[in-house]
């Protein structure tokens, strides 16, 4: 595929994503209000945000193995539909249960839609441009994240009704284009299993957790942050500009830092980035005001935000040199971030309510810090590929 017919490609496809993760991201200034109309504790408010990446992990196998069998592009197709169904399920319903359950949906939608948009931008783009490539589509993917709280805010102002369904029937748009794409790739037939042999290699397994942290930390935030914030006396709008910038600052650096790891490694600015979160979450708790607490927020924005790009280039690399199909490869890459937003967010609801918020973010920063010398004393670096290895 011509370059100019990949970058169109990875254009739509980032679009679906910029939909998906806005919808992933809107709870984030709604969790105060919903908590009080609702009468959720840090627990349940966790598990409300849970609901999502429970619904991505359970769906993230079954998304690789349709991409596999019915190609990338149908997948995703089949993914944004039920985003779309599910989204607008959340704006109608008024119970614990019935927005965890739309929540829950959607996750398992955004499984399908990002095993097929990531399988099918790896397919046309060669590994040594491969992090430049997924930094650019997650820098839009990220800007949905951006959105998300914004659109959020609003919705505690004008309901969440209207706005939800327009943005349904505003994500429902882009199935026509999507549809229109010539998908070139053939099916391997490769089953699950073939992926899954390859979970108890050091390569594969390393590569997983480094994105399995990073989730960690940003789940660990979106729950505890506002929280903290609302306690602080800080509204929802105060918190939806917070996360938004957070999100603009992740999105602005994400492809540079993927260009930077096809030239010099995948895992070094995964470094650096391991300390400034850890660095970032040991001050959590010392933030005795809204304006100290936006302001860490939004500065350990920069080292999760270097994360992204690179890690996914990295378990990419990793299927690759070990013959696992890019559509299993996608798939693990939800499984990995599903776990991590699950244990940050609902692990850090519960941790917070029991001790504060002071040992989940300790907990956190200590596995920040361990992961760094287990870096440093094996020098582990991306595969020996081409791609920035």
């Amino acid at each position: 595929m011509k370059r100019a017919e990949s970058e169109r490609l990875v254009a739509v496809v980032s679009a679906a994503i910029f939909l998906e993760t806005l919808f992933y991201a809107v709870i984030t200034p709604l969790l105060p209000e919903l908590s009080h109309q609702l009468h959720l504790s840090k627990l349940t408010a966790g598990v409300m945000t849970a609901a999502y990446p429970v619904g991505t992990l359970l769906g993230s196998l079954p998304g690789g193995a349709l991409a596999v069998r019915r190609g990338p592009r149908f997948t995703l197709i089949v993914g944004l539909v039920v985003v779309v169904i599910s989204t607008v399920g959340f704006g109608l319903l008024h119970s614990v249960v019935g927005l965890d359950t739309a929540r829950f949906v959607e996750g398992v939608g955004g499984a399908f839609a990002w095993a097929g948009g990531l399988a099918w931008i790896v397919a046309v783009t060669p590994p040594e441009r491969r992090g430049a490539v997924m930094g650019k589509a997650l820098g839009t993917s990220i800007a949905g994240s951006l959105f998300g709280p914004a659109i959020g805010a609003l919705a505690s102002a004008t309901g969440r009704a209207a706005l939800f369904c327009a943005l349904a029937g505003v994500a429902s748009l882009l199935v026509a284009p999507i549809a229109m794409r010539p998908d070139a790739s053939s099916s391997s037939g490769q089953p699950v299993s073939e992926a899954l042999r390859v979970l108890h290699r050091p390569a594969m397994a390393g590569a997983m957790w480094l994105m399995v942290l990073p989730a960690i930390v940003s789940g660990a935030l979106n729950v505890l942050g506002p929280l903290q914030l609302h306690r602080f006396g800080a509204g929802a709008a105060v918190i939806g500009v917070t996360f938004l910038i957070g999100a603009a600052i992740e999105a602005l650096i994400s492809p540079a830092v993927g260009h930077y790891s096809d030239r010099h490694g995948r895992t070094l600015p995964l470094r650096g980035g391991l300390i400034g979160v850890g660095v970032g979450l040991a001050c959590f708790s010392l933030a005795s005001s809204s304006l100290a607490l936006v302001l860490l927020l939004i500065v350990t924005a920069v080292p999760l935000g270097v994360f992204w790009a690179p890690v996914m280039a990295l378990v990419s690399d990793v299927a690759e040199a070990q013959g696992i199909d890019q559509a299993h490869a996608a798939a693990l890459m939800n499984l990995s971030w599903a776990a991590g937003q699950i244990i940050g967010s609902a692990g850090s609801g519960a941790a917070g309510k029991a001790f504060g918020n002071g040992a989940p973010t300790l907990a956190v920063t200590v596995l920040c810090f361990v992961t760094l010398l287990g870096l440093q004393a094996s020098r582990a670096g991306s595969p020996k590929v081409p791609a920035g290895g």
